[in-house]
């Protein structure tokens, strides 16, 4: 039995045509076993998520229809996860967790990869928490600073949805980035990297903690990360000129950031980070709240993925 949450508005409002035409018939006339969850507003994935892992300890393969935030959302409603299998049908608009585990974007190719090709792999989850006790999980990156800001501005844009639909939503992104890019004030950053000495990384723009390659969309951030080793690979910017970061992100993209002085990568099984000021903090492209104090832990091998 396959139990499968979709987001609707996925892929530009696309999600549920997706799923009515190219995902059911499919299941539908192979009489394969399944369950549709639809989430209706923000929230409902998470009660979904938590009302089917919670009701039985016996394995339960769980499908998600969506983009990374649909998958994150599905994170936080899992309190155990040992007897979880979770499936991607990438449907968001950058897909960042497909790119870097090579799931096919094409809807009925991550289908066929579900219900045939692919395999269970262990993979690493990551965990942040702040300093009045509440915790969100992630599956491929958590930032603060300026990557988190770029979101938060995102998820409330007005003309996002449009470019989208008009397959120009990097634009949108684009020119947010550039305005929070000049308005980000200086705020220094202290990193403390599982028991060792702090490190003050300066003015901080931000810093990403990886599990995977990718995020935002494509930047490379951690060309090295390997989603089962323990480890956070962690990208932090600071001490480096607005002028100079205009180049600098570009690179990224290919994973050559790191030839910039003031761009440096760390690994990490704790981290935590502290900022002068409150900053935005997102978990997979999620952004719920500011803090100027977060621990980030890696869980190792947390959840089955299949791909």
């Amino acid at each position: 039995m396959y139990h499968i949450i979709i987001n609707p508005v996925s892929r530009s409002g696309k999600g549920l045509q997706i799923w009515k035409r190219q995902i059911e018939p499919v299941l539908q006339s192979r009489e394969i076993a399944y369950r549709p969850f639809f989430s209706e507003k923000p929230g409902d994935t998470i009660q979904i998520a938590r009302e089917l892992s919670s009701k039985t300890k016996a394995p339960l393969c769980l499908v998600i229809l969506g983009g990374d935030g649909t998958v994150n959302e599905a994170l936080q409603g899992l309190e155990e996860t040992s007897h979880i299998t979770l499936g991607y049908i990438p449907t968001g608009s950058s897909n960042d967790l497909a790119r870097d585990l090579k799931i096919p974007t094409d809807p009925s190719h991550a289908l066929e990869l579900i219900l045939h090709t692919g395999s269970p792999h262990l993979m690493d989850l990551g965990c942040v928490s702040y300093p009045d006790g509440e915790t969100r999980k992630f599956a491929v990156s958590c930032g603060i600073g300026f990557d988190a800001a770029v979101c938060e501005e995102a998820l409330r844009s007005r003309i996002k949805a449009a470019m989208n639909r008009l397959g120009l939503g990097k634009l949108t992104y684009l020119g947010i980035a550039l305005k929070q890019l000049f308005s980000a004030k200086a705020v220094s950053g202290i990193l403390t990297i599982d028991h060792n000495e702090p490190v003050d990384i300066g003015n901080m723009l931000f810093t990403a903690c990886m599990l995977h390659r990718f995020e935002g969309g494509g930047f490379m951030f951690a060309p090295n990360a390997d989603d089962n080793d323990g480890f956070l690979n962690i990208c932090a910017v600071g001490d480096l000129p607005k002028s100079l970061i205009l180049f600098a992100l570009p690179t990224a993209f290919k994973g050559k950031h790191y030839r910039f002085q003031g761009i440096t990568p760390y690994t990490a099984k704790t981290l935590t980070i502290e900022t002068t000021l409150p900053l935005w903090i997102h978990t997979d492209g999620e952004v719920t709240r500011k803090s100027s104090k977060i621990r980030i832990v890696c869980e190792k091998d947390a959840i089955r993925m299949i791909h």
